[in-house]
């Protein structure tokens, strides 16, 4: 007879009540051997320390805390909280509680996976257990191989065998239940969650709306626009895309509900020409997962060891150039606009990361780690697999990238996807009087032209920091150390 006993179930990067892999197994073996369940989430340290006071993703947890507290109260549970380095207080809680079990689901970064080996070894050391569930991807690690057993490096045959497998065994997306078995959860006495000042941080808006009814209420305003989804995604003044990237980050959804709805919906034709497409983003997004981690040198290296040798910018200059790209100050509208709005909202609609990635690597000619680094500091959707995947991708350094002699033309891309400068004028207010068809290169309208628009160049906004047409021969004999490569 195995005696009652507590567990734990730490919460990370899945801050939901429902469709959870490791909350539903702790509860599911309480159930069956007579023990009970506490949730945890710890404000870790060792991630938080360094960020600024105004950090809008710290915020959007904070919020989906007290969201996920409500619901497992309604459960009859509750959420405790700490705050310090996880690795210290996930075994000391697990030894004040004297918990068998911590329950856990997996993550896939490199410092995750550091973090949780040194707590699993502090708590084996206790006699105590982590262990481990696949939650935030359909597929993880091995679960999708060539049929030589080998590692995808393509997106499209690797997307293939991703459907296929799905195909073969649909429970893989099936939901993880959570009410059967909440019987099983502790009580936790009410205890306030610590203000964000007490923590570091300053309040104030959040970047998007938090939580489970967050998540969902996004996903039902997407639903209707799904099929128009595969055209209408590329337009950045469209209210096309769903916007779900920061729950699917954080976990206040779940890909497996996404993925069913999906599936569902395509077998009873609905979902038109853009569900498929939308499904092959949330398949990049295990692509990119499963890259990091069979290659986790990406973080810092080419996934092509031989770009490594491609010989960046460097000193005062770059750092000018960086600086003036950071801020908005390119002197293209369109790039200029998006970083405008990846800075005062921690958005940036994905046609915009892949132009303003492409600028700065092969307009600008500067090491695509700085934009990797940058885009990780603003991006309230941040993931490293994802970010790293997209950067390196526009840089032609990563694995089944953009051909290095493919060069973005800043102004085209503006004249094709925000034809008339709306997207432009939203976040370049200073431009708003110019004519569409003048917008997307300022410096090519009459100066009087510009003037009677209240425009002087360089005063009210800046001239190009760099003309395309050189900026692009020099990027191709840039690459030529890796040509043929």
């Amino acid at each position: 007879m195995i005696p009652k006993s507590k567990s734990v179930v730490w919460f990370r990067r899945d801050l939901r009540a429902f469709d959870h892999a490791a909350l539903h197994h702790a509860l599911r073996d309480a159930t069956q051997y007579g023990g009970s369940v506490v949730c945890v989430f710890v404000f870790d340290t060792g991630i938080l320390e360094g960020l600024p006071r105004d950090e809008r993703r710290v915020r959007f947890i904070h919020a989906s805390l007290r969201e996920l507290d409500a619901e497992l109260r309604k459960l009859g549970g509750g959420l405790m909280v700490r705050h310090g380095a996880a690795v210290d207080e996930i075994p000391r809680l697990a030894a004040e509680l004297d918990a068998r079990s911590v329950y856990v689901n997996e993550d896939y970064e490199p410092d995750a996976i550091a973090r949780d080996a040194a707590v699993a070894a502090l708590l084996e050391a206790g006699g105590r257990s982590l262990l481990r569930f696949k939650d935030q991807v359909i597929f993880e690690k091995n679960e999708v191989l060539t049929l030589a057993g080998g590692i995808y490096g393509v997106f499209t045959p690797y997307k293939n065998a991703w459907l296929k497998r799905l195909a073969a065994q649909p429970e893989a997306a099936a939901p993880w239940m959570i009410e059967p078995h909440a019987g099983a959860l502790a009580p936790v006495p009410e205890v306030a969650l610590p203000r964000l000042a007490q923590l570091g941080f300053d309040d104030g808006p959040l970047p998007a709306p938090p939580g489970m009814a967050g998540a969902s209420e996004l996903f039902e305003h997407f639903l209707p626009r799904l099929a128009d989804y595969g055209t209408a995604r590329d337009f950045p003044a469209l209210d096309a895309t769903s916007r779900l990237s920061i729950h699917l980050r954080f976990g206040t959804t779940s890909v497996r509900h996404l993925v069913r709805t999906l599936r569902q919906m395509m077998a009873n034709g609905a979902g038109g020409a853009g569900a498929p497409v939308w499904l092959s983003e949330l398949i990049w997004r295990e692509f990119y997962a499963m890259i990091l981690f069979h290659h986790p040198h990406i973080a810092q290296q080419s996934f092509k060891p031989a770009f490594d040798a491609v010989a960046w910018e460097a000193g005062e200059p770059a750092q000018a150039l960086f600086a003036a790209w950071c801020e908005g100050r390119t002197g293209y509208p369109l790039v200029d606009a998006a970083m405008v709005q990846l800075n005062t909202t921690g958005f940036m609609h994905n046609r915009l990361r892949m132009v303003t990635a492409s600028f700065l690597v092969k307009d600008l000619g500067i090491d695509w780690r700085w934009g990797e680094r940058y885009f990780a500091r603003q991006l309230n959707d941040y993931d490293l697999a994802s970010n790293v995947g997209g950067w390196q991708w526009a840089a032609s350094t990563g694995c089944d990238a953009q051909p290095w002699f493919r060069i973005f033309n800043p102004v085209t891309q503006s004249q094709k996807f925000d034809r008339q400068g709306e997207f432009i004028k939203q976040y370049l207010p200073q431009l708003a009087k110019l004519e569409a068809r003048d917008i997307h290169a300022p410096w090519l309208v009459p100066a009087d032209e510009l003037a009677a628009c209240g425009i002087v160049l360089g005063r009210d906004y800046p001239e190009p920091i760099i003309d395309h047409a050189q900026a692009r021969q020099r990027t191709l004999e840039r690459f030529t150390v890796v040509k043929g490569g």
